[in-house]
């Protein structure tokens, strides 16, 4: 006896299915419509209001509505079974881009952009896997040495975000772990962690530290107190372990010069929160409950957003700031290629012990107070 698989006996797709109501929904007239609100030389809604609503300028969306179409057939205007255009490049992506800015559901962009509702999930599930297909790996990279070089300070944060796995309040959350710098720009981001999640279990699961236990982190030269530093730090809240690549706040302390490096350091910290605020405000899908419960689309959605948050800062950013964005660059690695596997990896072990190792938290902890109150002590008086 022969047996078919589901694929086999589900009836292929063929057209409208019967007994359901087929929509004229206009497609051209809505492509049209589409074009010269946005599009054409002479628009009805000019550069402003293009960028209030596509939270880009139109010469970036147009450069993302390109990349798409180029490496997702799926994206490109073709005839339907009766000869007529179908949806053009702009109705799917406008689409998808309307459900990331405004957390709509599918079906409400189905009056202006004239698509149905499983054509709009479709595209907005496609247009995130292409940003980060082609994106990714320039806009939500590690830094590189001139990125290091540029930026003085790189914040840590976690942020709470909807999905299907279940939280200490019993509700559905997945965990976000993302670095940011004063910039706005978003360097690293982990989620999708299941289980109870807290800080120390989510930092202990991500990949954050890989590149620096394995020594092909680019190296963040500084002088403090006298004394030379080759391993950057992150700044971070009190739950956090006392790792030397990780600098803490100090709570109700009488020590002026502690209070004032309390204040400085969390003052620096917002920035994260101010990224994560300014990404929420781009991408209303954020904010809300998920709209999807597969994994693969919650990722693609959220990393698509970060991309794009990522591009638009570059785009968008005052070219009077003395800040350098860079393409990517080979980090050479010290390591000699001739030693044994024991001795690697007693190296390797030799690395990940002096990244958790607790005096040297404490001592550049201390440095740093020291080094902030000779420098701006007078400040604080």
């Amino acid at each position: 006896m022969t047996y078919l698989s589901q694929e086999a006996e589900r009836p292929k797709r063929i057209g409208s299915v019967p007994g359901h109501l087929v929509i004229n929904r206009g497609r051209e007239e809505g492509n049209s419509r589409l074009y010269h609100d946005y599009f054409s030389d002479n628009p009805t809604y000019g550069a402003n209001l293009f960028r209030r609503r596509f939270r880009m300028h139109r010469s970036l969306f147009l450069r993302i509505v390109e990349a798409v179409r180029e490496h997702d057939n799926f994206f490109v205007q073709k005839m339907d079974g009766v000869g007529k255009l179908g949806l053009s490049t702009l109705q799917k992506v406008t689409s998808a881009f309307r459900m990331l800015a405004y957390g709509t559901s599918a079906d409400s962009t189905d009056e202006y952009v004239r698509i149905g509702e499983s054509t709009a999930i479709v595209c907005l599930k496609r247009f995130c896997r292409a940003i980060v297909e082609v994106y990714g790996d320039e806009y939500l990279r590690t830094p590189n040495v001139d990125d290091v070089a540029s930026n003085g300070k790189i914040v840590q944060q976690h942020a709470a975000w909807a999905g299907q796995y279940s939280g200490r309040h019993g509700g559905p959350t997945i965990i976000l772990e993302a670095v940011a710098s004063y910039d706005l720009w978003i360097w690293h981001a982990y989620f999708g962690l299941p289980g109870s999640n807290n800080d120390i279990n989510v930092l202990q699961s991500s990949n954050l530290f890989d590149n620096l236990s394995q020594c092909i982190a680019p190296p963040a030269h500084y002088t403090i107190q006298g004394k030379n530093y080759d391993v950057g730090y992150y700044l971070a809240d009190g739950i956090y372990p006392k790792w030397p690549t990780l600098v803490q706040t100090i709570s109700n302390s009488d020590d002026k010069k502690k209070q004032y490096f309390a204040m400085m350091q969390e003052a620096c910290r917002k920035d994260v929160e101010r990224a994560f605020g300014v990404l929420q405000s781009r991408f209303a899908i954020i904010k809300g409950p998920a709209r999807f419960w597969d994994k693969r689309t919650l990722h693609d959605i959220m990393t698509a957003c970060i991309i794009m948050h990522n591009m638009i800062v570059e785009d968008e950013r005052d070219e009077q700031e003395d800040v350098v964005i860079s393409t990517p660059q080979s980090i050479p690695n010290a390591e000699n290629m001739e030693i044994t596997e024991t001795e690697r990896f007693q190296r390797f072990l030799a690395r990940h012990k002096r990244l958790k190792n607790k005096e040297a938290h404490f001592a550049l902890r201390n440095a740093l107070i020291e080094h902030l109150w000779e420098r701006h002590g007078n400040e604080a008086m």
